[in-house]
């Protein structure tokens, strides 16, 4: 996969109203750094023993480098298919395609540090994977699979290693347990 072009299109996102309705589209730098309300995604993948697979954000990000957070995260850039682009940003980010089910949404905002402030309506998907994972060190620094019992005791004692939307995220998923793969 060649991880050295990336579309302009890739830096916009959609600008929303409460009701998650597109407004307009913005620069995701300029988004954040006023803290506009504006569309995310997020992706979460479990391997058949339901482990979560997390990533380790790569240390260039413009927020939360080194953090860990869900499988993959992204924002889409067409009003109409927030599936496929969290579909195409897996593939981009770890490397694999799997099929995606949407759980739910939530709203939340955070200050994320130097500046910017996430404030996001943020569509969870979930999906099931057992494979390799050539993930894209441009995006990713590491990744690894943790249980749902691990990851809790991990986040309850050391929060500030995790993304402020993972967090939040986690909790919403702590009673979720993925169908296996028929």
């Amino acid at each position: 996969m060649d991880y050295t072009t990336k579309s302009k299109q890739v830096n916009m996102v959609l600008v929303v109203d409460k009701h998650d309705q597109v407004l307009n589209t913005a620069e995701k730098w300029q988004a954040h750094a006023e803290g506009w309300l504006h569309r995310a995604f997020s992706v979460q993948i479990f391997n058949q023993q339901g482990d979560f697979l997390l990533q380790q954000r790569a240390l260039e990000k413009y927020h939360s480098g080194g953090l860990w957070s869900n499988s993959c995260c992204g924002h889409p850039l067409q009003p109409s298919d927030t599936l496929g682009d969290a579909t195409r940003r897996l593939e981009e980010e770890m490397g694999f395609q799997t099929t995606l089910q949407p759980v739910f949404t939530f709203h939340y905002q955070a200050d994320v540090g130097g500046g910017l402030i996430e404030n996001e309506i943020d569509h969870v998907f979930t999906g099931l994977y057992d494979g390799p994972i050539p993930f894209n060190p441009q995006e990713v620094a590491a990744y690894r699979w943790v249980s749902s019992a691990e990851l809790a005791e991990e986040i309850a004692h050391h929060p500030s290693n995790f993304t402020v939307w993972f967090r939040i995220l986690f909790e919403q998923l702590m009673n979720y347990q993925p169908s296996p793969a028929n």
